[in-house]
């Protein structure tokens, strides 16, 4: 039989909240489930089912496959069916270990009012999760996030656990475990907090429903095959700045603790000791400062007050302003991070540079370069300020918020914490609701930042085009609405700043003024010290200048975390090559070229190479000529390893290069491209590039081969000339003998050219042609050309058309065939007689 005594019986009565060092349990017990309830059902009357981003498949046709419940849900939800059963548990755990004695008043409506805040948590749950899916099933892209009713609950929930750690000391809690009750309640206590942290922790995540995945099927005209990269013209839907955090702060993680540098990883560990030591001195200056106040009030002997003065001054230096800004140990902290920032910001551009150059061919012919190098450079800031603000502001700054709130309830009154606490979170919730609010405006600012860096690096790349029509002012015009749209977003995000803090402004200026009228109330019914009073004013604008810069981090972290999404999605691009598992060196031999029945295309539907087999011998020659599009460059490309193919194989010296590794089959084979762009270099430089160990004499050479060393020496700073951004200071015939230098200097084993002539006049082209015939002699080569005279030697010339070979031979069979081949001879020959005849001078 349960005996109920008064409501709040032997543990205190329900006036006061603190008592015996602590919170009076019959107040904690009476207030948190009256909250907690009162919060279950303001979430179930405002019945937000789910926060999220959806939008109709619409007309293009749409398929999914729904994933299947994760780990993560079960978990939630074996988590709030515990906190519906743990009130009623420890309900009949008091019950159990009463021995028969009364059991006070309180327990009974505390345990139902905690039951049935956890049952409005636990419905909250299954309705969200089955509106998320039922979206799912309609073909609606959503992303699955909790509503804030719920959100609130479970953050409250686990506040109210954390905040019975204040009455530690208090002998009406169960801290000290001196009998089997308190041993009970101990326990349940424990799997109380594991249950609302964990609901907490997997709250913020919001868990659920596994990521689905599209396949939107769009018909496409089909285009250029060779330079086409297909893309999505319709923008990402919108996403959480904190979606994959925990993906986020691992690769953070990573770059904070300097792995193979034993220095830095000592100068981190020190770093984060100096801001411990921040925090003590944060405590410790408003103490002191107390204590001064009042030594002068009783009129203390001199030497007490003078070493007490001194240790506050010292302390003071220490600690500098006010949040120890400018303080000895901030500085010196500041100071040895210098190297730490700098490892971190290197190691993040070298891998962002690493992996640009990992990708893929196709790739790089969509990318944009200035809104590529606008992410690298926005991303590798972002990782850096990322670091500094999450380990030294934000973390202290909550550590400081701890550390006041336990200390005003053990020492002041539990008042002064609960007002502190209630001050911060009002705050916190402000700040994140507002700053998630404006996040849009942020991310949109920075999508058009984007497109209107990238618009000025594409008209200037294009300098050219845009004199030969006379668009400059087209092009102005241009910018300048790009400018405009820019700066209208930029004037949305600056205007809800200016909102944020004011409000912020506001709770701050509130929380302040009910904490000092408080303080001055208990001094002058002499239950506090003068002293006390100046302890609380210097120690609370101590502790609110940081949680007033606390929005500017916050808000600063959001920033950096929507910097960092462009970074990431770069580095989520996966590259289209990729060496095999367990894949070795080329062993060349002799240099033998065999395709059989290679089948490839850019874009489903469109086979750009359609069942090709030839062999090349090696040091013999290999012509390949067709009309623009048949797919001759593509051979070269599948060869080099641009691209992997559809089906077939590709084999030198009988090994198939899928099997080996990229860097090896690339060191055998030269290649002079038809597009040659150069370096903004010397023109040493870019010929040495072929051989990056080359002596001068060795360049000089490789440029005597190629034809060009004389024309070189004619400028005045010869070698050492600067050939321009893209190498625009030269002619197209001077950058293309430059590039066949460079591929001389390499001397490789397989010789690509891609009309490797295309941009000289006819007696360069044959001295050329002299000097890669030498280069070429006993290598294995294949030339695209569509220039015919320049390939009559070949020993052997394949005839493309839409992607296959339609003939194959010498030139002179193919002529006497009449076929194809002999149809584009006599064309061009035609084309040369005609050209010679317009150039005879009239009669």
């Amino acid at each position: 039989m349960v005996i109920v005594g008064n409501y709040c019986e032997a543990e205190g009565p329900l006036g006061p909240a603190w008592v015996k060092g602590g919170l009076s349990p019959c107040f904690f017990f009476t207030l948190m489930p009256s909250i907690l309830m009162a919060l279950g059902a303001l979430a179930v009357v405002l019945a937000l089912p789910c926060k999220r981003r959806e939008r109709p498949a619409g007309a293009r046709e749409l398929s999914w496959s729904a994933g299947p419940l994760v780990a993560s849900y079960v978990l939630q939800l074996l988590l709030a069916i515990l906190q519906v059963a743990l009130p009623l548990a420890t309900l009949v755990g008091r019950v159990g270990t009463a021995g028969g004695a009364p059991l006070p008043g309180y327990l009974l409506p505390a345990s139902i009012l905690g039951t049935l805040a956890g049952a409005c948590g636990l419905g909250l749950l299954v309705v969200e999760h089955n509106q998320a899916w039922k979206k799912l099933a309609m073909g609606i892209w959503i992303e699955f996030r909790h509503s804030s009713g719920l959100l609130l609950l479970w953050t409250v929930a686990f506040t109210a656990e954390n905040l019975a750690l204040v009455s530690w000391n208090n002998p009406l809690w169960w801290w000290a475990r001196a009998d089997l009750g308190q041993q009970v309640q101990f326990s349940l206590w424990v799997l109380r907090y594991v249950v609302s942290g964990g609901l907490f922790i997997l709250g913020l995540w919001a868990p659920g429903l596994r990521p689905q995945s599209y396949a939107l099927k769009v018909n496409e005209e089909d285009q250029d095959v060779e330079r086409i990269e297909v893309q999505s013209t319709e923008a990402p839907p919108p996403r959480s700045t904190w979606r994959d955090l925990g993906r986020k702060l691992r690769l953070l993680s990573g770059y904070l603790w300097p792995r193979g540098s034993p220095v830095l990883q000592l100068v981190v560990l020190l770093c984060l000791g100096l801001m411990g030591l921040e925090r003590g001195l944060n405590v410790l200056v408003p103490i002191f400062y107390r204590d001064i106040v009042n030594l002068l009030t009783k009129k203390a002997p001199w030497s007490s007050l003078a070493w007490t003065v001194t240790t506050f001054v010292i302390l003071k230096f220490l600690q500098g302003g006010g949040t120890g800004s400018t303080g000895f140990v901030s500085n010196m902290r500041t100071f040895l991070w210098i190297r730490v920032q700098q490892f971190t910001s290197r190691q993040v551009e070298l891998r962002l540079f690493s992996h640009l150059h990992e990708l893929s061919l196709r790739w790089h012919l969509g990318r944009r370069t200035g809104e590529v190098l606008r992410i690298v450079d926005r991303g590798t800031s972002s990782v850096t300020g990322l670091l500094s603000y999450l380990v030294f502001n934000v973390l202290p700054t909550l550590a400081d918020i701890t550390i006041g709130i336990i200390y005003f309830s053990m020492f002041f009154n539990a008042w002064f914490g609960l007002i502190v606490f209630l001050c911060m979170s009002l705050y916190l919730i402000v700040t994140i609701v507002v700053t998630e609010w404006r996040t849009k405006f942020r991310r949109a600012m920075n999508t058009q930042e984007n497109a209107t860096r990238a618009r000025a690096v594409d008209s200037l790349l294009n300098f050219e085009t845009v004199k030969y029509y006379n668009a400059e002012g087209y092009e102005v015009d241009r910018y300048r609405e790009a400018i405009l749209k820019y700066q209208d977003l930029e004037w949305k995000s600056t205007a809800s700043l200016v909102l944020l803090n004011q409000t912020q402004n506001l709770v701050i200026g509130l929380g302040l003024l009910a904490g000092s009228l408080l303080c001055a109330y208990f001094v002058s019914e002499q239950k506090l010290q003068v002293g006390d009073f100046v302890l609380f004013g210097t120690y609370i604008i101590q502790l609110y200048m940081p949680l007033n810069w606390f929005g500017t981090y916050y808000r600063m972290i959001q920033t950096n975390f929507i910097d960092m999404e462009n970074m990431f999605d770069l580095l989520k691009e996966k590259p289209e090559v990729k060496d095999l598992p367990g894949a070795g060196p080329l062993r060349f031999q002799r240099g033998q070229i065999e395709f059989e029945n290679v089948h490839f295309s850019y874009t489903s539907g469109r086979e750009t190479l359609q069942d090709v087999s030839f062999t090349v011998m090696p040091g013999q020659t290999l012509a390949l000529v067709g009309p623009s599009g048949a797919g001759k460059s593509t051979v070269l490309r599948l060869l080099f390893r641009f691209y992997d193919i559809s089906s077939g194989c590709i084999r030198i010296d009988g090994q198939d290069i899928s099997q080996v590794t990229q860097i090896s089959l690339r060191s055998h084979i030269g290649v002079v491209p038809q597009d040659t762009v150069l370096f903004n270099d010397t023109i040493a430089n870019n010929i040495r590039y072929g051989c990056i160990t080359a002596g001068d004499e060795e360049v000089m050479a490789a440029a005597q081969a190629a034809g060009i060393h004389e024309a070189i020496l004619t400028f005045p700073e010869g070698y050492e000339t600067q050939v321009g951004e893209r190498g625009l200071k030269l002619s197209g015939g001077e950058k293309q003998r430059v590039a066949i230098a460079r591929t001389i200097l390499k001397a490789p084993d397989i010789i690509l050219l891609d009309e490797a002539t295309s941009a000289l006049d006819t007696s360069n082209e044959r001295a050329i042609q002299a000097s890669l015939a030498k280069v070429c002699a006993n290598r294995t080569t294949i030339v695209v050309a569509h220039r015919l005279s320049t390939v009559v030697d070949a020993d052997q010339i394949l005839v493309f058309k839409d992607g296959c070979i339609v003939e194959r031979g010498r030139h002179e069979a193919l002529l006497s065939r009449g076929g194809m081949y002999a149809d584009m001879w006599q064309l061009q020959q035609r084309g040369q007689e005609e050209v010679s005849e317009d150039a005879k001078p009239p009669d």
